[in-house]
């Protein structure tokens, strides 16, 4: 699923993209990481005891430390992207359940109050820059507003999953098999209807956390919560490792690219 708004071909003169294609993996690693995201968190703020609330702090700095980095650079470069990425799903992991259990908000207020963010952070990026195609980035700006929204979206997302497998009652392998039938829909509303490139990408976007967060929690819960029992360390490394090595495949698919005229 693909934002379909036009941008000029870049020339010689032109910045260079900053952000990759959105094609099949590119979905692949974003579901990869977003699992790793919240095994991630769960590992530090509940199997080492660390807290939501410190969880939160480290990884924000991780967060921040990668983006800056990101930031400078003035072109797509997978690894680089990937490490913002993840260390942003870690944080939107530990934002939501602070959010949702420290704070005692819940999880279908809390998700219903990120997507409002959500609305709000894509309505003034549209209003500033005039577009919110997500495959062609090409200033700092829109780059910042593009980490914004994801920030918001995976945090958002956790708290979506988090609401079909606890509010709802339907346990972590029901919810993920619904999402990701839905997700398989809106793969079909791509390929056969004219329904806009960017609405698709964002309802996407935003499922595909939801179906990591219940996937990972399937994973590692214990089987008296209605999970597999596999351990958030287990499975943390399991998902790390073949984050590694999806993003290797990317970057050299990336290399063989053809530079753009």
């Amino acid at each position: 699923m693909t934002s379909t708004m036009p941008d000029p071909i870049p020339t010689s003169r032109s910045p260079r993209n900053r952000v990759p294609e959105i094609i099949f993996i590119y979905w692949v690693i974003k579901i990869a990481a977003t699992t790793l995201g919240e095994t991630g968190a769960d590992m530090f703020s509940q199997t080492y005891a660390v807290g939501y609330g410190l969880t939160i702090l480290l990884f924000m700095a991780v967060f921040g430390g990668v983006l800056a980095i990101k930031l400078a650079t003035a072109r797509y470069r997978p690894a680089l992207y990937w490490a913002v990425f993840t260390a942003s799903a870690i944080v939107g992991t530990a934002i939501s359940d602070f959010i949702d259990r420290t704070l005692g908000v819940g999880y279908a207020l809390g998700a219903l109050g990120l997507l409002g963010v959500l609305l709000i952070v894509l309505g003034w990026w549209r209003q500033t820059e005039g577009s919110i195609n997500v495959e062609v980035i090409r200033t700092g700006r829109a780059e910042g507003f593009y980490w914004l929204a994801f920030l918001v979206a995976n945090t958002l997302g956790t708290a979506a999953g988090d609401y079909f497998a606890d509010d709802l009652g339907i346990g972590f392998l029901t919810s993920a098999a619904l999402i990701a039938g839905v997700l398989v829909g809106l793969i079909g509303l791509h390929f056969l209807t004219k329904v806009p490139g960017g609405i698709l990408f964002w309802l996407a976007f935003v499922l595909t956390r939801p179906f990591g967060a219940t996937f990972g929690d399937l994973l590692t819960k214990s089987s008296d919560a209605g999970g597999l029992d596999l351990g958030t360390v287990g499975t943390s490394v399991v998902f790390g490792v073949g984050l590694v090595a999806a993003v290797a495949y990317e970057s050299r698919l990336e290399r063989a690219r053809p530079p753009a005229r």
